[in-house]
Order: structure tokens, then C-alpha cells, then sequence
């Protein structure tokens, strides 16, 4: 055992595990589901108001709709794609398929991102050349912008169902852009106030170095701080033949709880942390590595090592969840900020009564606030129609967008691994302030 395991072991790790957990996360100021101690079902039940009616055939719409082509830009490779990729590419193709059986006319081609800020442009113009009239994705903050210039220009509608940077609400070229998950300070309130409530005074804010990572990381520190949490940060390169260094220096800060900041390299940072020491209760990993074979693939002989480690995600609701689970075999995370692209899209080009880049995005944002209640395409399109002004409330949520295209209100799954295996335990919806 070398000097920095032994400190870990023996020091603040140890005296915080006698802190007392709080038995409710996040009630006061963010409102939770129930917490299902017992390990016996994975899928927490969303807020009753919010969930959606079961996606059935209804009546068209009495005026038709225009066809509209959506290009979407998803992992289908690359570091994105076990964890989040095929939750995302179900959503939207559950989405399509309701759209169409609920009256509407929505084509969907398909084009790979493989989280490469190289290849996504690629992948756009080809979806582009194929005639696509709006996009959905990236699934990355930094991949989306390698190819925001290009839908700027073109003038194509881009809805992200996973871009967490806060930068996208100021720069000057996202004019085409909007999203169905809340900005990072969403995930960033949802994490500190699990890790707080777990009784952490120290934390070490361990980030990938791009756009995501260092963003995240700032919000991060900075409700820890409202907290009363202190916490200290290093950035590393996910690029990094060895994380090595990144992880003895997280050993040698002195910290009782670590939020890690990655995506596929997570899994060898956290790897690392339990082989230094680090109890798997003290780690709170980001939604890029919520994955329920995150546990075995980090300890492939004894997954129950990483018990108690947690993480969080943006999701659909109970039901939705289920839907995507036939899918995916079990991973539902972002799928349904991906399934509400694809409605918001297809209601906006029925509203505008055409598929031309600036009257879609100009629909958008009053699509899912201050009108007339609807869940569901079907349900939405027939208020259009009747020219009723809708708030489509999603599977992801209540959305409420704002005027540069961010939602305000998200749906969050916090789970736990216990006994070697990841558990949804809450549900848990923020509001954001406007």
C-alpha cells in the first residue's frame, strides 16, 4: 500500500463515512420522487401531473402537415455511444414513430457523430445533401459546436437533447439552436446537493479540459459553496494515455468526496480511485458515465467495490423510461430530451405551416409555455389546428423554454450502486430560475 493509499483510507474518507446520510435529497428546493431503498425496481415514478399518457394512435390532425425531414447527429460510435448514444437515437425514433401514427408526417435519416468534433460536420452536410430540414444533436456540448456555425448559416433548426454548456445561451451563432435539457446549473445543483447531504465538507472537482468539463466544474464549486462545502479542482486531459497523476492529486488534497467530470474515461479514473483508496461512496460521477454496467465494467470481478458511488442523469418519466428500456436493454438517459426534440420540431413546422428554417425556430419557444396544456403529438397538433396557442408539456418534463431556446424546468434520475449494481433511487425535477 503506498503513502497516498494509506491516506486516504486512514483520513477524511474514514471520518465522513460516520457523517449521517439525509434521508431526503433535494426536497426544499427541487422536489423529489420516492426513494426506493429496497432494490427492488429500478425506475423511480415520476410526478403524476407530468407523466405522459400512454403514446397510442390518435385522431390526425384535421389540417395535414407538412412533411418534415429531420436529420439527427448521434453516437452511434465513439466515447458518447455506450452511454448515452442509444437512449438518445430510441427517443428519437420512438418520437418519429408517434409523430406519424398520431397524423403527423416526419421522415428521419440517420447520420453518426461518433463524438468527434471532425466528423460530425461531415455527417451534417451529408444530412443536409439529403435534404434534411432541421437536426438533432450533437450529443456533446463540444461536438454541437462544430457544426453550429453551419446550421447558423444554412439557417437549419438544431435541437440538442444533451448540451449542457452554458455558453450556447450567449454566442452570437446559436440563432438556429434550442435544447430540451437544462443548462449544466441543473446537474451542477442536483449533484452538490446529493454530495452535501452525504455529509461532504471537501470536495475534489476532477474535470475533463473542454467546454463540458470546465463549465460544470465552475457551477460545481460554486453550489458547494452555497452550501457551505469547500472544494478544490484539477483538470485533466481525456485524451491522457495515463490518469495516473490526476488521481494522485485528487489522494493528496485532503478531500472526503470526489465529483468526477467525464465521459468513457471515467471508467479507468474511477478504477484508479478505488485501487488509491477511495470508498465508492464518496464518488458522484456526471450524467456522460451513467451507465448500468458502469459497476462491472470499472471492477469486473467484484463490482460491489464501487457501492454507494453515485451519479445523475436528465430522463424521461416513469413510462416513457420503460419505452426506451425495450430498446436499449436498459439505459434511458437523455432519451427523453431526444423524444421531445422531434415533437417540438414537428409541432413548430405544423405551426408555421411549412418546413422553412426561420419560421420553425421563431415557433419554438411558445410551443412549451403559457398556452393551452398537451402531452402528446397527437393532443397538440389538433389545438394547433384549431389555432389554439399550446404548452406542450413533455416526457421529459414541463420543458418551459425561454427566449434563447433553454429550458427551464429538467427531469433528473439520481441512482446508487448497491450491491454491484446501479439502482435508480429518485426522481428528481429542477426549476431554474428565469
Amino acid at each position: 500500500m503506498d503513502s497516498a493509499t494509506e491516506f486516504a483510507m486512514t483520513g477524511p474518507w474514514r471520518r465522513a463515512a460516520a457523517l449521517t446520510v439525509a434521508a431526503i435529497l433535494l426536497a426544499a428546493s427541487c422536489g423529489s420522487g420516492d426513494d426506493s431503498q429496497d432494490g427492488t425496481s429500478a425506475i423511480p415514478s415520476a410526478p403524476a401531473s407530468t407523466t405522459e399518457p400512454t403514446a397510442a394512435p390518435e385522431p390526425p390532425p384535421s389540417t395535414a402537415a407538412p412533411e418534415l425531414v429531420i436529420g439527427r447527429v448521434l453516437p452511434e460510435t465513439g466515447s458518447l455511444s455506450a452511454s448515452i448514444g442509444g437512449a438518445l437515437i430510441a427517443g428519437v425514433e420512438l418520437a418519429v414513430a408517434d409523430i406519424n401514427a398520431q397524423g403527423g408526417n416526419v421522415k428521419l435519416i440517420a447520420g453518426d457523430s461518433a463524438t468527434d468534433p471532425d466528423v460530425a460536420p461531415e455527417t451534417v452536410n451529408r444530412l443536409l445533401g439529403e435534404g434534411a430540414h432541421v437536426i438533432i444533436g450533437a450529443a456533446a456540448s463540444g461536438v454541437s459546436q462544430s457544426i453550429i456555425q453551419t446550421l447558423f448559416d444554412t439557417q437549419i433548426p438544431q435541437c440538442a437533447a444533451s448540451n449542457t454548456s452554458p455558453s450556447f445561451s450567449t454566442q452570437a451563432n446559436a440563432e438556429y439552436y434550442f435544447r430540451t435539457v437544462t443548462v449544466a446549473v441543473g446537474e451542477s445543483q442536483v449533484m452538490a446537493n446529493s454530495m452535501a447531504s452525504r455529509g461532504a465538507t471537501n470536495v475534489a472537482i476532477a474535470n475533463r479540459a473542454d467546454d463540458y468539463g470546465s463549465s460544470l466544474a465552475r457551477l460545481l464549486a460554486d453550489d458547494l459553496d452555497e452550501l457551505g462545502v469547500a472544494s478544490q479542482t484539477v483538470t485533466f486531459d481525456p485524451n491522457s494515455p495515463s490518469f495516473d497523476a490526476t488521481v494522485a492529486e485528487i489522494a493528496d488534497m485532503g478531500v472526503d468526496a470526489v465529483a468526477l467530470i467525464a465521459f468513457e474515461e471515467g471508467i479507468t479514473i474511477t478504477r484508479r480511485l478505488i485501487e488509491m483508496g477511495v470508498p465508492g461512496w464518496a464518488i458522484h460521477l456526471t450524467a456522460g458515465q451513467f451507465d448500468f454496467g458502469m459497476p462491472e465494467r470499472v471492477s469486473p470481478t467484484d463490482p460491489t467495490v464501487v457501492d454507494g458511488l453515485r451519479v445523475q442523469s436528465p430522463s424521461g418519466s416513469e413510462e416513457f423510461n420503460q419505452r426506451v428500456f425495450e430498446k436499449t436493454g436498459g439505459n434511458a438517459i437523455y432519451g427523453g430530451q431526444a423524444y421531445d426534440c422531434a415533437v417540438i420540431l414537428a409541432l413548430a413546422a405544423l405551426t408555421a405551416g411549412g418546413v422553412d428554417g426561420p419560421t420553425i425556430i421563431a415557433a419554438v419557444p411558445d410551443i412549451t409555455r403559457n398556452g393551452q396544456k398537451c402531452r402528446t403529438y397527437g393532443e397538440c397538433a389538433e389545438l394547433v389546428v384549431q389555432g389554439v396557442d399550446i404548452d406542450y408539456d413533455g416526457v421529459s418534463g414541463p420543458l418551459e423554454m425561454d427566449d434563447v431556446g433553454d429550458t427551464t424546468v429538467g427531469r433528473y434520475l439520481l441512482a446508487e450502486v448497491r450491491n454491484g449494481e446501479l439502482e435508480v433511487i429518485e426522481t428528481v425535477d429542477v426549476t431554474l430560475d428565469q
